[in-house]
């Protein structure tokens, strides 16, 4: 009879702890299906494309926990002049990454048989292996972060090769290149966007935190990695791509089709703005912030305008039909060379800000146009080679953009004029050439819109 009651009255405390049970797994078990099924709509989940959207959204939100643990220690932490040779310092072991990118990290990719889910979970697992390394020095900010950092940049753009290399292998029926490249790279935004503030809360906790959380992401990736489609591997007999024609017996960026290099151009317009404005306007909001504004938040403002830009431009790509992507890049030239020439004549906050954003939009579109037409135009069998390529020449604008930031004296006016100077040329070198590509671009070897 005890027996009976007892087990009669444990009856409703089971399924009272089953209901709230379910109550507490609800949220995530849901939104993690509501995810998944955004990922894999319109055909991504049977191309396995979903699988590299969520991947990337892993490496978004990884790196952006490295960048917040990293920020403070390179700039508002130390004076003014300090913080230029901090910076130009910075702007010397980007470049490095990509040095080694082009000429070894492209090719060697290339060369291996079955190997490209194998290097993105190897990008993945040496940023979680660095951030740990890393860890123990973000608290001094000392010089001996850099080696590490270096090693962090290499992984990231390594990843992000591959990563453009192999979206073509996933694209889905009826799926547009420039539309792929959209969706892929608008996870990993929005990523950014909700891992950048849980970053900054383990930032309060200590400056290790966002390191560790990087550490727990990447290891995810690695595994996640090794998820994607076995078509993602690299099919045999890949070889080098150079950038200037050695004869007709190799192919190059250059005989590839004008539509590849003067996109490059385009994009090296693009680049060396965005790099101007970032260093430029750092010092200059530092040294001038917008009225009643602390430096901080004058910066933050105009970032935001770059970040809701760059948002912009990539959901739009997502959402773009039946546009080839050399009249993509053409717009986007045009429509940025305005926004300069507005910015220098009509110099304030408000046309700043304007300003980043167009610079955001316009970077996000002109690149996902880009990836399509090295997709499209480049041989599969050196497409590694030609991104690792294109990134390299990509980052040397941005580069050389940025130290002319570094350099040029604090003056707003002055400062938007070499801006507007920096699109001039871009379209100088590439206006005319991307349309007459566009004219031409009737093949229908590809879906790039």
């Amino acid at each position: 009879m005890a027996a009976a009651r007892s087990s009669e009255s444990a009856g409703p405390l089971r399924r009272a702890g089953r209901t709230v049970g379910r109550a507490l797994h609800l949220p995530f078990t849901g939104t993690a299906r509501g995810i998944r099924k955004a990922t894999h709509a319109h055909g991504a989940g049977e191309s396995g494309l979903g699988k590299l959207i969520e991947l990337h959204a892993v490496n978004g939100a990884g790196d952006v926990m490295i960048t917040v643990a990293l920020a403070s220690t390179v700039f508002f932490s130390v004076p003014t002049d300090e913080a230029r040779g901090r910076v130009a310092l910075y702007l010397v072991v980007t470049m490095a990454p990509f040095a080694l990118l082009a000429p070894v990290i492209g090719p060697l990719l290339d060369r291996v048989p079955h190997g490209r889910r194998a290097a993105m979970a190897s990008a993945m697992l040496a940023r979680a292996l660095l951030a740990l390394t890393m860890s123990g020095a973000v608290a001094t900010g000392g010089l001996e972060l850099y080696p590490a950092a270096l090693g962090v940049l290499v992984s990231s753009k390594a990843y992000g090769v591959v990563r453009s290399a192999v979206v073509p292998r996933l694209l889905p029926p009826k799926f547009s290149l420039v539309k792929a490249n959209s969706r892929v790279t608008l996870a990993g935004l929005l990523a950014t966007g909700i891992a950048a503030p849980v970053g900054v809360g383990l930032q309060q906790i200590g400056p290790q935190w966002p390191l560790y959380g990087a550490f727990a992401l990447f290891v995810l990736g690695t595994y996640w990695a090794f998820t994607m489609p076995h078509k993602v591997d690299s099919a045999k007999g890949e070889s080098k791509v150079h950038m200037l024609t050695h004869g007709e017996t190799k192919p190059s960026l250059r005989t590839v089709g004008p539509s590849v290099l003067h996109g490059l151009q385009a994009n090296a317009a693009h680049r060396a703005l965005s790099g101007f404005l970032i260093f430029f306007l750092a010092f200059l909001l530092r040294e001038h912030p917008l009225a009643g504004q602390s430096a901080a938040v004058s910066l933050g403002m105009v970032g935001v305008a770059a970040g809701v830009g760059n948002a912009l431009g990539t959901a739009i790509g997502a959402w773009l039909k039946s546009r080839a992507p050399e009249a993509i890049i053409a717009t986007m030239l045009s429509l940025i060379l305005a926004a300069a020439i507005a910015a220098a004549v009509f110099f304030s906050a408000g046309m700043v800000a304007v300003l980043g954003a167009m610079a955001g939009l316009s970077q996000a579109l002109s690149k996902l146009s880009l990836d399509a037409v090295i997709q499209r135009d480049v041989p599969e069998q050196v497409r590694t080679s030609a991104f690792a390529r294109a990134e390299t020449l990509l980052q040397m604008a941005w580069v050389l953009g940025g130290a002319i930031g570094i350099v040029l004296p604090l003056n707003g006016v002055l400062g938007m004029s070499v801006a507007a100077g920096i699109v001039t040329a871009g379209a100088a070198a590439a206006g005319r050439g991307l349309v007459g590509a566009g004219r031409r671009s009737g093949r229908p070897r590809a879906r790039v819109a």
